[in-house]
């Protein structure tokens, strides 16, 4: 499994353990997973590797001098920057500092350091962990800017000094500093912070070391990774004996002038993912059909039965009346929806299409950004930024739907508080129409039959999926287009049944 812990999690489970094992012993196994990672980041030649640990003045200080001691042991050439606790500093702390001292570890003050002169090999993060809540300031902030000038690989012990182990933005917003790890590697359990948010950019590739933990300690976990496991049941082959009735009607309802090609984009996608029929159902003045795609049937929407497909509504839709009229009878009728773009900012403006969105009983999935969900909560994007779990959440509780909120480390939240995190895609999808795509493909993946919380953690996987192949052929992240998402998301969906189906 992938399960993600927050803090109040974390130190529930590592009292029970403590309570459990000789003092300091957690210390000790965190100093020594810390020491194993760097040999892992060092040339082979260890004696001549230079190592920078900076250890900060709790714990997580603690964790660093163990690592020192173990690494200087090692035959590596240990630098280390120590900042003393301000009050009495725990044992085990002190216990780690006696070892520190004992080894080869050569200790020196900020000053004396010479950081910027010195080609280290490793740098190795250990001012703070979990526990911090204030930006950093003074020497700290020095450090950071300094460390995040060098060009070596850093190693942070549990999280990047300066990142928020829950939320994964910057302590401190804007204004704040995180050390920028190369690698992570995180104890006990893993962290949601990590994964969304900055948390990409700040924490690299991230390793778990459990530190031996009992099983049994660990609560059931209410928050995850996302995997394929997660939706795995639903990748069936299809019977030689279907046909296109078999797989579902997709509509697609949007595209007003100007924006005609949202819509495009969105049943493009949705019919490249498997849906059997797809319709365009603009607000206006409908195209005669799409060139590109001449499997796609244009209407106009005004005299379509949106009880007869799988909708997905706002690409293109514009704020006009008719908008909000055909937003009204999407929510009203009994299909599956998928409510994205223009439908969402129409739902902000109107609590009274909020509580029947919430009401209906066919499935919704609603796929915000940061400033969509911004408006239906009524807040900022950098409130929602600085928790996007409780964003989605709180939307999800309220509008009683799969809430996807996009972004790094896409957030996918149930109604019931279950909540994903996607470790798929990368920035080549900030780009105008990766939404639509990510809007057709929930669509078509409801109308083939998955249910709501598997269809919308597979298309939120699968889109980052396509993204990630297309930048390791080297067609991003720099230019990618959401039109070249379409197919590289047919070959990922298929390669996924034919591996998951025997």
């Amino acid at each position: 499994m992938s399960p993600l812990y927050d803090v109040a999690d974390i130190r529930a489970i590592e009292r029970a353990a403590a309570a459990m094992l000789p003092p300091g012993a957690l210390m000790q196994r965190a100093g020594q997973a810390s020491a194993n990672a760097a040999l892992d980041l060092l040339p082979f030649a260890t004696a001549h590797a230079k190592v920078l640990v900076l250890a900060g003045p709790g714990d997580n200080g603690g964790d660093a001098l163990e690592a020192a001691a173990h690494l200087s042991y090692t035959g590596a050439q240990v630098t280390l920057i120590h900042f003393a606790p301000g009050a009495t500093p725990s044992a085990e702390r002190q216990a780690a500092l006696e070892r520190a001292k004992a080894s080869d570890t050569r200790f020196r003050a900020l000053e004396d350091a010479a950081i910027a002169g010195t080609d280290w090999n490793l740098v190795i993060d250990g001012l703070f962990g979990i526990g911090l809540k204030r930006p950093l300031a003074g020497d700290y902030r020095a450090l950071a800017e300094a460390v995040n000038q060098l060009r070596c690989s850093v190693l942070a012990l549990d999280v990047p000094s300066g990142l928020d182990a829950d939320s994964g933005s910057v302590i401190g917003g804007t204004d704040g500093i995180a050390i920028h790890a190369s690698h992570t590697i995180t104890f006990i359990g893993n962290k949601p912070g990590l994964h969304t948010c900055d948390g990409r950019d700040y924490a690299g590739l991230v390793d778990i070391a459990r530190l031996d933990i009992d099983a049994a300690l660990f609560p059931p976990a209410r928050l995850h990774l996302n995997d394929v496991k997660f939706f795995a049941r639903q990748l069936r082959a299809r019977r030689q004996n279907s046909h296109k009735g078999s797989y579902g009607n997709v509509a697609v309802i949007g595209g007003a002038d100007g924006m005609r090609g949202a819509p495009i984009l969105a049943a493009r996608s949705a019919l490249h993912s498997g849906a059997g029929r797809v319709y365009v159902l603009f607000p206006d003045q409908a195209l005669a059909n799409d060139p590109g795609q001449p499997e796609l049937m244009c209407r106009q929407a005004e005299g379509y039965d949106f009880s007869l497909a799988t909708l997905v509504i706002g690409p293109g839709l514009g704020d006009s009346d008719h908008a909000r009229e055909l937003l009204q009878r999407a929510i009203v009728c009994g299909s599956a929806l998928v409510a994205d773009a223009d439908a969402l900012n129409l739902l902000a403006a109107d609590p009274a299409q909020q509580s029947a969105l919430a009401q209906r009983p066919a499935a919704v999935i609603l796929t915000p950004h940061p400033l969509e969900a911004a408006r239906l909560l009524n807040t900022s994007i950098s409130a929602v930024q600085a928790d996007r779990l409780g964003a989605a959440r709180t939307l999800a509780a309220r509008l009683q739907a799969i809430v996807v909120l996009k972004g790094s480390g896409t957030v996918i939240a149930a109604p019931n508080g279950d909540t994903v995190i996607n470790s798929t895609g990368n920035p080549a999808l900030a780009t105008a129409g990766t939404g639509d795509v990510l809007a057709g493909l929930s669509g078509a993946l409801l109308a083939q039959g998955w249910p709501q919380w598997e269809a919308a953690l597979a298309a939120v996987w699968l889109h980052g999926m396509a993204a990630d192949v297309l930048v390791t052929d080297g067609h991003g992240p720099i230019g990618l287009t959401a039109g070249e998402l379409i197919p590289a998301i047919r070959t990922a969906l298929n390669r996924m049944v034919q591996h998951h189906v025997h």
